[in-house]
């Protein structure tokens, strides 16, 4: 029974990891909406696989080291191979000029900056009722669900000269958050009262209300609405 006790949670760590592997792989092959489906499953396991450890007090380095590497292929390299894929039409050519690779690269920096977020969290002792930065499933639904309305309403992006310069500057953007000093709302409660909850009550009936309006574009839209509901209570995130 003890071994149960201690490694559950890590189970779902690693169903998490399988989830985010698939994701990657069928999304390589074309399969956008079944990546859809294994990034839903990733942000299910990853949630319930701290809160089996917290129930079962079985938190342990080794299940601290097995999130992160999980989460480095489900929310770091999978943005990064969607922004590669929705980059990919565009060849060689960057602001009227003919470069020496494939400008679909560029969409692997996610997957740095992703790496590197996730090292500064495990170093940081100070995010514990908030976040330092974007992160990594706040990003990955932002990208990814930006990609699924774009294939869903059938929008060919190659046919906009733009679209490639719109598309670096979102990943810089995307990679600067992630590592950005800007603290972000975490749903950890560190107490009852209620004007120390003010920013998750607004965060939550705003992304409620969001998704009731918009539906499928709402979702990366409850992303921005997160980032910016952050900056207006910065100073209550502490």
């Amino acid at each position: 029974m003890n071994f149960i006790k201690n490694n559950l949670a890590n189970a779902f760590t690693l169903a998490n990891l399988f989830s985010g592997s698939i994701g990657v792989i069928q999304l390589l092959n074309g399969n956008y909406k079944i990546t859809a489906i294994c990034i839903i499953l990733s942000l299910i396991l990853d949630f319930f696989d701290g809160f089996i450890a917290r129930a079962l007090k079985s938190n342990s380095n080794l299940g601290a080291q097995l999130d992160s590497l999980a989460d480095m292929v489900s929310f770091g390299l999978l943005p990064g191979i969607v922004m590669y894929k929705a980059l990919e039409p565009f060849g060689t050519q960057l602001f009227g000029m003919e470069l020496p690779f494939e400008i679909k690269y560029f969409g692997l920096f996610i997957t740095l900056f992703s790496c590197l977020r996730l090292a500064i969290f495990n170093l940081d002792e100070e995010q514990t009722y908030y976040f330092k930065g974007l992160n990594t499933p706040s990003n990955t639904i932002l990208i990814f669900g930006l990609y699924y309305f774009v294939q869903e309403k059938n929008i060919s992006i190659n046919e906009f000269s733009e679209a490639p310069v719109v598309l670096i500057f979102f990943t810089i953007i995307s990679s600067w958050l992630l590592i950005s000093p800007i603290k972000m709302i975490a749903m950890k409660f560190k107490s009852m009262k209620l004007e120390d909850n003010y920013p998750k009550i607004a965060l939550l009936i705003g992304a409620v209300l969001i998704l009731i309006l918009f539906k499928t574009i709402g979702i990366p839209l409850v992303i921005l609405y997160y980032i910016l509901i952050s900056i207006v209570f910065q100073r209550q995130l502490k």
